[in-house]
């Protein structure tokens, strides 16, 4: 962010609000706020009740210049009380952001629910502008069935969620619910604010998940792909403007919001819907983990268990990718390849042959933290420009957005070109 303006004047800061929850990471706030601070924004600091137990809020004056804010009404005299009790209403219209870190368990339940029971949760309600949040919290409260419920509703209302990373963790326990790095909270705050809208005008047709092909009517051939990645390409494209069709097998994941979720079981369900959505379709990513054999005539009844061996005969399943890189047209064509060895081969051969723009790959079966399953991925890409970029182990949400800042230099360099 630019600390001058064309004619050198000092610019007006964005103003951000920075909600600190009662947790043992709220001196992480600290960090974030002088790193929200340091790239030009403009802080205010609202603390609950639990949080002053954690941190003082001179810590936070220190670091913004500003009185922080720790109630909604003020102790000093009658005059300062009435104007406390609408002062939420003038912070909401006056911050651009609303980042909350660390956003407890508690604090995710009553704005995902609209209970407003002190400044923070109040402001909330009031507030129209981007939010970004950041939970922290023990593992177990993390992944109950009720956060997660709650994040469902959060996500479809657009917020950001700064997934919290795997660590040891204050209680003792290991596992997800640590604090994200204050960096990547702060990053997530500046997208929000210089939020791209490049893909406006765009339709982007997504696979994602695995498949499931039956061998008898309880039983299928599948494999682990979790669908993750998939579903944050589709929260990635349509938080940058694009009408999003997300073809899907069966995952347990909830469908971003703004995205058409279209839900299919087999390989040949997912090559049908492919189809069906892909003439309006500019921009066309295979995600999806397709089983590459099925059973072409399936029992009606369940195949009983004895004590003889059992030999199936499988077919191919329909090659989708090939498939869409003969009628790819003027669309922008990106493939997946899961492989155990010579990943960059690999995923050169996959481009050539599928006739693909871009393949993603990545190696599987050797590390559980990322791929399959997981909420963190690392990918070779494999451009149609001869290109091979190495994108690090991230969360699948950052490497969806690298992804698709990917295909769009592919489509210009593509364009240019002819």
């Amino acid at each position: 962010m630019s600390a001058q303006g064309r004619d050198g004047e000092n610019p007006k800061p964005q103003s951000v609000v920075l909600g600190v929850a009662g947790g043992i990471a709220a001196y992480k706030a600290a960090e974030l706020c002088r790193s929200l601070v340091q790239r030009g924004f403009a802080v205010q600091v609202v603390m609950t009740a639990a949080a002053r137990e954690f941190i003082q809020p001179l810590t936070f004056a220190a670091l913004t210049g500003k009185k922080v804010i720790t109630g909604l009404f003020s102790s000093s005299s009658s005059e300062e009380t009435l104007a406390s009790a609408v002062e939420h209403i003038a912070v909401a219209q006056e911050n651009a952001l609303l980042v909350v870190a660390p956003a407890t368990a508690d604090v995710l339940a009553k704005f995902a629910h609209g209970l407003a029971d002190d400044f923070l949760t109040t402001l909330y309600l009031a507030f129209t502008g981007p939010v970004v949040l950041a939970p922290a919290m023990n593992t177990n409260m993390w992944t109950h069935a009720a956060t997660q419920a709650n994040l469902d509703i959060l996500r479809a209302r657009r917020h950001k969620i700064v997934d919290p990373e795997d660590g040891f963790l204050a209680c003792g326990m290991i596992g997800p619910g640590r604090l994200a790095d204050p960096e990547r909270i702060a990053d997530a705050v500046a997208a929000e604010l210089n939020q791209r809208r490049d893909l406006e005008g765009e339709t982007v047709l997504i696979t994602a998940g695995p498949t499931q092909e039956p061998l008898d009517p309880v039983r299928f051939i599948s494999n682990r792909s979790s669908g993750k990645m998939g579903y944050s390409l589709a929260a990635a494209a349509a938080e940058r403007g694009a009408e999003v069709v997300l073809v899907s097998g069966p995952v347990s994941l909830s469908a971003p919001g703004g995205v058409t979720l279209v839900s299919v079981r087999t390989a040949d369900e997912m090559r049908a819907r492919v189809f069906e959505h892909l003439e309006r379709a500019t921009i066309v990513i295979k995600a999806a983990a397709v089983a590459d054999f099925h059973l072409s005539h399936v029992p009606q009844q369940k195949v009983k268990k004895t004590a003889a061996k059992l030999s199936l005969e499988l077919d191919p399943t329909p090659d989708i990718l090939a498939e869409l890189g003969r009628n790819k047209q003027d669309r922008l064509l990106i493939g997946f390849a899961a492989e155990t060895e010579n990943l960059e081969r690999e995923a050169r051969r996959k481009l050539e042959t599928k006739n693909c723009d871009m393949i993603v790959a990545n190696l599987v079966g050797r590390d559980e933290d990322v791929g399959f399953e997981s909420d963190q991925n690392e990918v070779t890409l494999a451009l149609r420009t001869g290109e091979l970029i190495r994108l690090p182990r991230a969360s699948k949400r950052e490497i969806a957005d690298r992804i698709l800042d990917e295909a769009l230099n592919v489509r210009r360099a593509l364009a240019a070109s002819r």
